[in-house]
């Protein structure tokens, strides 16, 4: 009796605890057929991330999957059996896994970082120069001016990117854009992607509707009624970009953009991205897209898209998780759609995140888009239900507490193991807000960029304490939650070399040598996870990227040194010699330079 009752409880059990229907990606590695022709490459090191074989000499890899790691003898059970080649050209050289970068836009960050530049920090280019920036909000106009007097057609958009308003102080607003001109369309983006500024003419080419348009959260209206031209959330954002797209966003533009933001992430030693946004500009188009980008040998990395559920809610109503799920029927090596996306607050670059208790230095708190965390637990309970991997964007501690207490209710009705609910940001914390994260079993992808290049900036307007230690990641390694580290690109470049070296450091690439929350540094070795097998488990694909061991694709990254051994104050400077995905080596000397696709 006791037996049968005990077999019926593990049973009731099973039940109460399933909806993890999805979880079998996470158990999903490549198949590795037996090979036909073997590839050895052998390296001076190679740093496999496989805690119990950590370092070799010698892989091989065949029909773009590792079959074996080690020295060139233990490799000898293979070699004696098949076909093989002994690749030397890494003889000096030193392999990593291939880096990854789990929250990343090739798309959006590609199509407006090849529109006009007006940043406030350098920005790189793996095309050539790097714009300087400019220093103030005049110098800006004056570049906008610059810009419009290129363009020939007098009716043409002028679409401008970067624009930082904490480093410019002041937000521009349509009467300051008719400075640049009253008859040509101009659109300025800001830095975080969550902003935009219209100036007279461009308002009244694509805003037909005010009324509409004075509904939306984040738009700004002047005391008379008239629209100011500045509209500030990811929402009224959105609905500008819905207007005004098709004047932007061509075939031509869009190939340009995503080439541009292959050969970047290539550049920094990338092999593997997301596409965080997936479905923002229009679902059909983006589906093709990234199909034609997987299936082209002129590109060279593999993308996880990441579905933003409310686009599809709004285009597929009660059939988008379906929609969704259906996805994966297109996935293939190098095409990997995986999860749900959701909007907690705003950005942290524009500063309209939820800050509280206390908010901004002027007195301000932001934007959150549920106004409690029961209103966000029934929009994420559908997918939750469904067993998807969630990634929520958070950054104020308002929106992160808001975060917290939804993912708490939906463990409450319906517990989920190995769920991967993934706090995307994670920008302003507590200590106690990690040890939730941890007991709730969710993960955290960070932005090392919001101290590496934002602190000096942003803390007249955050606090010195609050914008130092954002991206805690000392105390969520002390807690064990798994942390990838990312570049929000074009938040920041691609280049997790760059985002090591700032978690092991705490310094800012503008500032001196001041140490920004030193408590909050790891080691090496931990900062290297997380880019590469931490990374990896975020996104829900550990089993095929992140580490060098048999059944994976063969994804390296070449170095010049080892940043492990380098002093650590000079990780960044590593030099990245090229790529290998999938067994196909790419030097960066193939990407730095524009090229047609």
């Amino acid at each position: 009796m006791t037996t049968i009752l005990n077999r019926l409880l593990l049973v009731s059990a099973s039940a109460f605890f399933s909806g993890n229907v999805l979880a079998t990606e996470f158990i999903d590695p490549p198949i590795v057929a037996k090979p036909t022709m073997i590839t050895v490459y052998l390296a001076k090191k190679i740093v496999t991330m496989d805690p119990a074989l950590p370092e070799a000499k010698a892989v091989a890899v065949s029909d773009g999957k590792i079959i074996s790691v080690g020295s060139l003898a233990d490799l000898k059970p293979w070699l004696d059996q098949y076909p093989h080649q002994i690749n030397r050209q890494f003889e000096n050289k030193v392999l990593y896994p291939g880096f990854i970068d789990p929250h990343n836009h090739p798309m959006l960050a590609g199509l407006i970082q090849t529109a006009f530049p007006l940043t406030y920090l350098p920005l790189p280019s793996p095309w050539g120069k790097a714009f300087p920036g400019v220093p103030n909000l005049k110098a800006a106009i004056a570049k906008l001016k610059e810009y419009s007097a290129s363009i020939a057609d007098p009716n043409e958009l002028l679409l401008a990117w970067g624009y930082d308003i904490p480093a410019m102080k002041q937000v521009p607003n349509k009467q300051l854009l008719d400075e640049v001109s009253t008859t040509r369309p101009v659109l300025v983006w800001d830095a975080s992607e969550h902003t935009i500024f219209l100036n007279s003419a461009a308002l009244a080419k694509y805003l037909t509707n005010p009324e509409e348009v004075k509904k939306i959260p984040g738009v700004e209206i002047n005391p008379d009624g008239s629209l100011t031209g500045a509209f500030l959330s990811s929402q009224a954002t959105q609905y500008v970009i819905k207007h005004t797209g098709t004047d932007f966003m061509n075939p031509e533009r869009l190939n340009k953009g995503m080439l541009y933001a292959n050969d970047q992430a290539q550049q920094g030693g990338i092999t593997t991205t997301s596409e965080m946004t997936f479905g923002i500009l229009d679902i059909d188009s983006e589906k093709v897209m990234m199909k034609k980008f997987t299936s082209s040998d002129v590109t060279s990395l593999r993308i996880s898209p990441v579905a933003m559920a409310d686009n599809f809610i709004g285009k597929y109503g009660d059939q988008a998780v379906e929609q969704v799920k259906e996805l994966q029927k297109l996935n293939n090596d190098r095409l990997l759609y995986k999860g749900v996306k959701f909007m907690g607050d705003d950005a942290y670059l524009s500063q309209t995140m939820m800050l509280e208790n206390p908010g901004y230095t002027d007195g301000h708190h932001g934007t959150i888009f549920y106004p409690t965390p029961e209103a966000f637990k029934q929009a994420m309970q559908p997918w939750w239900n469904a067993g998807f991997q969630i990634h929520v964007h958070t950054n104020g501690n308002g929106g992160n507490k808001n975060v917290l207490n939804a993912l708490q209710l939906l463990q409450d009705e319906k517990p989920r193991f190995d769920h991967r609910f993934t706090f995307e940001h994670f920008g302003v914390t507590s200590s106690m807000m990690i040890r939730k994260v941890k007991a709730l079993g969710a993960v955290a992808s960070v932005n090392p960029a919001y101290f590496y290049t934002r602190a000096g900036i942003q803390a007249s307007s955050i606090g010195t304490d609050r914008i130092s230690y954002a991206t805690r990641v000392g105390d969520l390694v002390r807690e064990g939650v798994i942390v990838g580290l990312h570049s929000d690109n074009p938040v920041a470049p691609p280049l997790p070399l760059t985002e090591v070296w700032a978690v092991v450091n705490r310094q800012n690439l503008y500032t001196g040598n001041k140490k920004w929350a030193p408590a909050e540094a790891v080691t090496v070795q931990q900062a290297m996870r997380m880019v590469t097998i931490d990374a990896a488990y975020v996104m829900g694909l550990e089993n095929k990227i992140g580490s060098i061991e048999p059944g994976k694709y063969a994804d390296f990254v070449v170095l010049s040194d080892d940043p492990m051994t380098v002093p650590k104050e000079k990780i960044k400077d590593v030099p990245v010699i090229g790529t290998v995905m999938g067994g196909r080596y790419i030097p960066v000397t193939e990407t730095n330079h524009s090229r047609p696709y």
